[in-house]
């Protein structure tokens, strides 16, 4: 049987008549977020829009919330975060908006209450630089994209 972490709580104010972001199955790692419009809102191709939530979190310190896509209105519509995964940072007390762009070939309107994008809590590692001359040589070395080819 498998056992679920702990969860990591967050403050959150909602200000939509929707409920709070939620899990769709038990294995999900992403809750689905509900645009709060108060009618429909039309997105045309190659269109970017932001969706409001009437979310207001308060993320600890040393977590993120990242904003991802929805497989199905990815796959289906064209659907997209212009900068997938979109980060909400610790620090951040604003309206939770959800940046969407129409990749697709046709128009696509956001009803209220649509699931639009799902929220994934991440822990948040800081880094230090440490300068150097010479960096330690890797297999890998310099090659960058498709250093490896296409084939497998």
């Amino acid at each position: 049987m498998e056992t679920q972490p702990t969860p990591i709580q967050v403050r959150v104010v909602n200000r939509s008549p929707y409920p709070l972001p939620d899990y769709a199955t038990a294995g999900a790692a992403g809750l689905d977020v509900c645009a709060w419009v108060e009618q429909p809102l039309t997105i045309e191709p190659l269109g970017r829009v932001r969706v409001p939530t009437g979310l207001y979190l308060e993320i600890p310190a040393g977590y993120e919330i990242q904003v991802r896509p929805r497989s199905g209105l990815a796959w289906r519509h064209g659907i997209s975060l212009p900068n997938t995964p979109a980060t909400i940072d610790s620090d951040y007390r604003g309206e939770l908006q959800i940046p969407l762009i129409n990749l697709g070939t046709e128009a696509f309107t956001v009803e209220p209450g649509m699931r639009i994008a799902q929220l994934v809590l991440a822990r948040v590692e800081r880094l230090s630089w440490l300068p150097t001359a010479e960096l330690t040589p890797s297999e890998r070395g310099e090659g960058g994209f498709g250093h490896s080819g296409l084939n497998p």
